[in-house]
């Protein structure tokens, strides 16, 4: 399990490269904007504290990974900030924006099916021949430690949080963040959100252990793996208090919000977590402050297609 102590010496060692991002107060709702990294989401947080801790044999053969596109853009913008080779295996499906932003990057891409499953198999494969290192796009301490450095903000900056809400996909962000928020402060409540057509979290909770899902479907790409790890679902197990569920409307709704009231563009994976505010307790409730409530989500993304956001933007 990940520990406070891992998180905080994680923040020293993405600083330079990860930003500390803003919270921004809309009307009911505080806003975690990781969109604003400069890869344009959290998956920087922890491509940085892994690979800055790898030996330099290491480093001169090479990274691999897969990824629908964030962690992918990641791992090649820290690469290219380190010196150092990446490959990243995509899915055949990846918006055409994401596969530009890791190739803008110098890294190479490599296609593999539509799944996470395909894209890790064959980035296994990659790993074995070429004497490549993996860096995990969840399912690995060093990773889920340097997403836990959002959590650290997010108390630095709202002190009075009651409740945090977090998109969840493969369960990285929300390990990191829960450990990093429960460490130091137990009473706060996390709440992870998950699209309705891939809800991998909800059903490995409900069984007791990961579940790996037949099929998976949502606009909400990043949030699309069909298995939790393992080490994430024992965090989320661990520290999330509630998992809910959230249809691609109101994800769409949730990306209208913050385009009309906050001015910022998220994807539909970075804007899960307030569709799951605006659901659970509605634009009303969360402007109440019902018995003290202080809520924040985290947009965890903005890499999305132009002609994608405007139809979300304007239906």
């Amino acid at each position: 399990m990940v520990t406070l102590d891992d998180v905080r010496a994680a923040a020293v060692r993405i600083r330079g490269v990860a930003v500390r991002t803003p919270m921004l107060d809309v009307g009911p709702l505080a806003l975690k904007c990781e969109n604003l990294q400069p890869m344009g989401a959290f998956k920087v947080r922890g491509a940085c504290n892994m690979i800055s801790q790898l030996p330099p044999a290491s480093r001169a053969a090479g990274v691999i990974t897969y990824s629908s596109g964030n962690h992918g853009q990641a791992v090649a913008l820290v690469a290219q900030r380190f010196g150092i080779p990446a490959v990243v295996v995509m899915p055949e499906t990846t918006p055409l924006i994401k596969i530009e932003g890791v190739r803008r990057y110098g890294a190479e891409v490599i296609f593999a099916g539509t799944t996470s499953l395909h894209r890790q198999a064959r980035a296994e494969e990659e790993r074995e021949r070429r004497g490549l290192t993996m860096v995990p796009p969840f399912d690995d301490p060093w990773v889920i430690a340097g997403q836990g450095t959002v959590g650290l903000e997010i108390l630095e900056q709202c002190p009075s949080v009651t409740t945090v809400f977090v998109p969840a996909g493969g369960g990285g962000l929300i390990s990191g963040v829960s450990a990093a928020i429960k460490g130091m402060r137990s009473g706060v409540r996390i709440v992870g959100v998950e699209p309705e057509g891939a809800a991998k979290m909800s059903r490995s909770r409900a069984a007791g252990h990961p579940v790996t899902l037949d099929e998976v479907s949502s606009i909400a790409d990043g949030l699309l793996a069909v298995r939790p790890g393992d080490l994430t679902f024992e965090h989320v197990q661990t520290f999330v208090n509630d998992v809910i569920t959230v249809s691609d409307d109101q994800i769409r709704a949730a990306v209208r919000w913050l385009f009309g009231e906050a001015n910022l563009v998220a994807e539909p994976s970075g804007a899960a977590a307030v569709a799951g505010a605006l659901a659970l307790r509605g634009v009303e409730g969360l402007a109440s402050g019902l018995s003290g409530e202080v809520s924040v989500a985290i947009v965890s993304g903005g890499n999305v297609d132009p002609a994608a956001y405007a139809s979300y933007i304007t239906q």
